[in-house]
């Protein structure tokens, strides 16, 4: 199915929630079991959050993946595929427990009317809130023949997007991986915890 003109999600939630989760996640374990789900890199056993003020992407793409510790333990991912976005008001934190106490490390970028920019970015997310406006959305498509250059198994359940806006951006994720991502006015720092949502 595709629609000619805008099409927005009002929930809240977005389209990750297409896939039922048990479903997913029994697809993906027999995927990796058989070496059919590609794994770019062994993740940390802490998932981090992102946050971003608006998200304006070109060349959408989202289906099933998993995320691999390096121990060897698997997290049923959602992989969202933008062959280029900018993002406002950029925010990504983690936070660990350590033998010091809680930890935060917090990133701001992207304010002040300029945006950061990523161009092939990708995201194995496990959680998507935001209010939504895709161009041109195909759902249900063959995860192999999204419109994306970073493409999925074949015939597994896809999406795909010329163009997405999510105003409100917040994002649980374990990775999130791209061929440049330019931080303008970029602030790190460590924190007691504090985190961007």
């Amino acid at each position: 199915m595709k629609f000619n003109k805008l099409t927005q999600s009002r929930a809240g939630r977005i389209a990750l929630v297409a896939i039922p989760a048990t479903f997913l996640s029994t697809v993906l374990m027999a995927g990796v079991a058989q070496g059919a789900v590609p794994v770019s890199f062994a993740v940390s056993g802490s998932q981090f959050k992102i946050g971003a003020s608006q998200l304006d992407g070109a060349e959408f793409s989202q289906y099933g993946g998993v995320a691999v510790q390096a121990d060897g333990k698997p997290h049923p991912v959602a992989i969202a595929n933008i062959g280029t976005a900018s993002l406002s008001d950029l925010c990504q934190s983690v936070v660990s427990k350590t033998p010091l106490g809680t930890i935060g490390l917090l990133i701001n970028a992207g304010g002040g009317g300029k945006p950061a920019v990523a161009t092939a970015l990708q995201t194995g997310m496990t959680d998507l809130q935001g209010d939504a406006t895709f161009t041109n959305i195909r759902i249900g498509v063959d995860a192999s023949k999204v419109n994306t250059s970073a493409k999925g198994t074949a015939g597994e359940f896809a999406q795909d997007a010329d163009h997405v806006v999510i105003a409100n951006l917040k994002q649980t994720a374990w990775s999130t991986q791209a061929g440049t991502f330019a931080l303008n006015g970029m602030h790190l720092q460590l924190t007691g915890g504090t985190e961007c949502f």
